[in-house]
């Protein structure tokens, strides 16, 4: 991964030059900053110096005079070393020097540049590197007579930034020092919060990640605290049948059942949470991640469920076979007594009335219902009733004729599990009625039951949430109900529950499924 160094040691080396690119460029500024001062300052200051030695009476005699110009020097000196000024010059009329701090330069013309005095009139500028100021000297009769140079040397870069007025040194060696530990704070503070993981690391992490999340056959969900979808992988979005822009949203945005908000917003609680969606069987956990929000993952419980219905249709019919071998053997021995006893015309009368009870609910079944496997499962329902000491009986408005293999098997499913609720809330004696009548447009059951009924705060619960905790607590109940539901909906129908002397479970199948 190259020898770029540590996430840490980057951002500090990042973080020194963003520093000294500021000191630097604070310095420019504050020596530019001290250059302009200086001029101004200077500019005035030497322009004074100059005014006073020029309007000296002395200077004036002395240049008046050419035999005393050597009088000059004195004046010059002590204005220089009074002002502070690097030198003080004078010259007579023709630019000749007569005085000077350099003895080379005495005698030798003195250069004015753009300078305005030898016409009368003051001037400041720069020349050689310092700010100068030129006064001419005015003789008695008005003319120029000489002229007074002051100047002042431009400070160096540092001597500039040593002799700026915000001491500008001092404080970019105080930012420095500050950028400087902050540098090493923010480094060490950024490795912290990346648990010590340098970026080529963190990098590889997220395609772990993402191969991870996208190649597990379990659905992955994972929600802010404010319940709005911040990760999803293929198979969840698949599985919930979530759009493309679902990231970003929140649940309550989204068209999801009841049911599954509840269990994403985590308002239902539990391990393995079962929901129903989309003719699918889903097992759901909530995880959540203190103050970041929650993870939810799903897995597809279908073939799982479909297996257990088939171990159930299979332990039913084992339960059917038992119970009609059961109730064989008792009459078996019956006949078997009654032979030994004698009782022959009892013997012929037993049998007569078994085969008459068995005949008729065969011929109610078979005069009332012409799909032979909702027939068949009436038939065998009775048998599991009967050995309960429970009643199971048609409504006397029963009619249901041949129907295609789709609306059978959702009428089996359906007749079955509402059969199967009715003899769990009984358990034993009582009686259950179905009624499976055509009506135009669709199939209608009600089975009702002699049972305690459906409480009221439950009566839409049970549809609603599928398999509540109550539910899961008595078996699997509420599932069933729960699948009933599912069968309904897919055709477009519905299934409802109100008490009168028991539970009166209503369901509407229609018999064309909407596209």
């Amino acid at each position: 991964m190259g020898t770029r160094g540590s996430l840490a040691r980057q951002l500090l080396v990042w973080q020194l030059v963003v520093v000294v690119a500021l000191l630097c460029a604070v310095g420019v500024l504050s020596v530019v900053q001290a250059g302009n001062n200086f001029r101004t300052t200077e500019g005035r200051r030497m322009l004074s110096v100059a005014e006073d030695v020029a309007a000296t009476a002395g200077v004036r005699a002395s240049l008046a005079d050419p035999l005393r110009h050597y009088a000059l020097a004195p004046f010059a000196e002590s204005a220089r070393s009074l002002s502070g000024a690097s030198y003080v010059i004078i010259t007579d009329p023709d630019r000749e020097v007569l005085t000077s701090p350099d003895p080379s330069q005495v005698g030798e013309p003195l250069d004015l540049g753009a300078s305005t005095a030898l016409r009368g009139r003051s001037w400041v500028g720069e020349l050689g590197g310092a700010t100068v100021a030129h006064v001419p000297v005015i003789g008695d009769g008005g003319a120029v007579i000489g002229l007074v140079a002051a100047g002042r040397q431009a400070p160096g870069f540092w001597d500039g930034v040593l002799d700026s007025p915000d001491n500008a040194l001092r404080l970019l060696g105080v930012a420095l020092v500050i950028g400087v530990t902050g540098s090493l704070l923010l480094a060490r503070r950024v490795k912290n919060q990346t648990l010590g993981l340098e970026p080529h690391e963190i990098t590889a992490l997220v395609e772990y990640r993402e191969a991870l999340l996208h190649g597990i056959k379990e659905g992955v969900v994972a929600l802010d605290p404010r319940h709005r979808i911040t990760l999803v992988n293929d198979h969840a979005r698949d599985l919930l049948a979530l759009p493309r822009d679902a990231v970003g949203r929140s649940v309550a945005e989204l068209d999801l059942d009841e049911r599954l908000r509840d269990v994403l917003t985590g308002r239902a609680t539990g391990v393995d949470q079962l929901a129903l969606t989309g003719g699918r069987v889903l097992t759901l956990n909530h995880m959540p991640l203190d103050v970041h929000g929650a993870v939810v993952t799903l897995r597809d419980r279908t073939e799982l469920t479909t297996l257990r219905d088939e171990l159930d249709a299979n332990r039913h019919a084992t339960d059917t076979l038992r119970a009609q071998a059961h109730e064989f053997s008792n009459r078996l021995h019956t006949i078997a007594g009654l032979v030994e006893l004698g009782e022959y015309d009892e013997v012929r009368g037993f049998i007569s009335r078994i085969n008459t009870a068995q005949g008729a609910w065969r011929a109610e079944v078979g005069s009332k219902v012409a799909d032979p496997a909702v027939a068949a499962l009436l038939i065998a329902k009775s048998s599991l009733a009967a050995e309960r000491g429970i009643a199971l009986r048609m409504a006397p408005d029963s009619s249901l004729g041949l129907v295609d293999e789709a609306l059978s098997t959702d009428l089996v499913t359906v007749i079955g599990n509402l059969v199967d609720n009715a003899l769990d809330a009984l358990a034993e004696h009582g009686w259950i009625e179905v009624s499976v009548r055509s009506e135009p447009g669709e199939v209608v059951v009600v089975v009702r039951d002699s049972g305690p009924g459906v409480a009221a705060e439950l009566a839409e619960e049970v549809f609603r949430h599928g398999f509540t905790t109550k539910a899961a607590e008595q078996g699997r109940r509420g599932l069933g109900l729960a699948l009933t539901r599912q069968a309904c909906l897919r055709r477009g129908g519905s299934v409802r529950v109100r008490n009168e002397d028991g539970a009166v479970f209503t369901a509407r199948l229609p018999v064309e499924v909407p596209v």
